[in-house]
């Protein structure tokens, strides 16, 4: 189905790192992603994204990478990867890669020549800049705290977005944009099916590097730095030397792609397959997530954002990711976490306008962990983040409630497998603490239980795939707005249609009799003008 593969199709994300490991190391890898290929199989999804498995120091889990063409030796060889590749075809399942092209590691080939030649080729594939006062080139702020620029021996700065270990590549230079899109096509060559692209919108600089203007007391404002004009040349050329030639999907992490920008990148002739939609992400400022008024405002939110999108192009939408805390944690109240709560959120989001995208561990409900310590997690940002906040005299237990609610280590921790010692991922020590709920909150405890989170995704995932052509083509219309905490949308093409009906409360809710088939129910015995606690509903006609 040339150009929209993708839009019949459920993907779902591997953080290799915490998967499954299969030598006892405490890191997963890709002989532990093929030992649960059926697993995944069986749950019904068409594409896996792996994270970052490329070379790399791992000062940010990967997204510094120090050898395009090399996998991690803690994850296998290239060898590994490649029947990693061979054994998802053999189940029918594709596999996207991260392309993290952006920055690079300070440890990668071309940066380490540069340091040493500032006359050297690869000199001129990063931003240097010399300064005569010894200060930064301008104030802005790096998205991990502290200035973009970072000084070498030689006096030189270097710019980078992220950590000072991730220098940023330079996009205006002609020979390091075919270098980029050589090693894309060499992995497109491998089998893969394309990429989820990280960081995209950064790539392009305000190249006046001016300055700007500071808040009273502040040293490093915040700086918009993405999607600035003329990202489109570098884009277009990319998709032209590369995906075009493969059709292969991309998913590109846009951050700074407002609704006016959202044709260009996702549109039918866009930059990428489709586009992440952050939009309705999460419930920000909302104290009680339980609430009507969140619940509402949460739901305008998302049938906006949708509604907006699904006319002009299409988008992947998600829960989770492994930059964002559980979904269960993120949009619902502790005492509120159960099947039915899980399972009416997985109803809301899967039959939107675009692909879904199921995130490990999310189809069995794993949850936040309670961070007691620093030091059990890895983040790098979480760190530099506690230490910072620390130091300016804040609570530390206060901090570490903060990343025991949002911190990005909470999707991070290992794959909850079965209900043995740290959860069956590993035999050794793993290389980030387990979730203490693992005996209660496992996979082996839901694969063959018909009535667990697992099978309701299973069934959400076949109803999916059931109604392909109305998923791939049906404009999204919100209804029955009127009802306060009422989710409902229907999808509907050439009068074929699937409708959406969720009561995302935890009371009952007196609602309409439906005169269509119901294909799918959270509750096993319904009552037709009575909506329970997180029922969900799909109809279809």
């Amino acid at each position: 189905m040339k150009n929209n593969w993708w839009k019949e199709s459920v993907v779902y994300q591997i953080y290799p790192q915490s998967f499954m490991d299969s030598n006892g190391d405490g890191i997963g890898d890709f002989n532990g992603i093929i030992q649960k290929l059926d697993y995944l199989q069986n749950l019904g999804v068409d594409v896996l994204w792996i994270c970052p498995m490329y070379a790399s120091p791992l000062v940010d889990n990967g997204y510094d990478i120090s050898d395009y063409y090399k996998v991690n030796p803690i994850f296998g060889t290239n060898e590994d990867m490649e029947h990693l590749i061979e054994e998802a075809q053999k189940r029918k399942i594709k596999i996207i890669l991260d392309l993290v092209v952006n920055h690079c590691s300070d440890q990668h080939e071309w940066f380490q020549k540069a340091m040493k030649d500032p006359n050297c080729e690869e000199a001129s594939y990063f931003y240097f800049r010399t300064t005569e006062n010894d200060k930064e080139p301008n104030n802005w702020r790096s998205n991990f705290g502290g200035s973009v620029w970072s000084r070498l021996p030689d006096g030189r700065w270097y710019y980078h977005t992220f950590a000072k270990e991730q220098p940023d590549l330079n996009w205006e230079c002609k020979e390091l944009r075919q270098k980029i899109y050589e090693m894309i096509n060499w992995w497109l060559e491998k089998g893969i099916a394309g990429f989820r692209i990280d960081a995209i919108t950064f790539i392009k600089k305000d190249l006046s590097f001016a300055s700007r203007p500071t808040n009273d007391g502040e040293r490093y404002p915040v700086e918009n730095l993405t999607d600035y004009k003329g990202i489109g040349t570098f884009l277009d050329e990319m998709k032209e030397q590369c995906f075009d030639k493969y059709n292969c999907m991309t998913v590109a992490e846009a951050p700074g792609v407002d609704d006016a920008a959202f044709e260009r990148y996702a549109g039918k002739n866009g930059y990428f397959s489709m586009i992440f939609d952050f939009g309705w992400e999460n419930m920000e400022g909302e104290n009680d997530k339980s609430s009507i008024h969140a619940v509402e405002r949460w739901k305008k939110k998302m049938f906006t954002h949708v509604a907006h999108n699904s006319g002009i192009g299409w988008s992947a939408i998600f829960l989770e990711n492994h930059d964002q805390s559980r979904c269960l944690n993120k949009f619902l109240e502790r005492e509120n976490i159960s099947f039915y709560s899980a399972s009416a959120l997985a109803s809301i989001y899967f039959f939107l306008y675009g692909t879904p995208f199921i995130y490990q561990g999310q189809e069995i409900g794993m949850t936040n962990v309670k961070w007691k310590n620093i030091n059990d997690m890895d983040d790098i940002r979480a760190k530099r983040t506690y230490e910072e906040a620390v130091g300016q005299g804040k609570d530390p237990d206060e901090v570490l409630a903060y990343f025991s609610e949002l911190g990005r280590d909470n999707a991070r921790t290992p794959m909850q497998w079965d209900d043995s010692e740290n959860g069956g991922f590993t035999c050794g020590k793993p290389w980030i603490k387990c979730n203490d709920n693992y005996r209660t909150i496992n996979a082996q405890s839901q694969v063959n239980d018909p009535d667990s989170l697992y099978n309701y995704y299973k069934r959400l995932i076949q109803c999916y795939h059931d109604h392909a052509d109305i998923v791939r083509q049906a404009e999204f219309r919100p209804m029955y707005e009127e009802y306060p905490g009422l989710f409902a949308y229907e999808r509907e093409v050439n009068g074929k249609g699937l409708l959406v009906i969720v009561n995302f409360t935890n009371e009952k809710l007196m609602f309409q009799k439906i005169d269509q088939k119901c294909e799918l129910c959270n509750y096993h015995e319904t009552e037709s003008e009575w909506l329970q606690p997180y029922e969900a509903r799909i109809y279809s006609k």
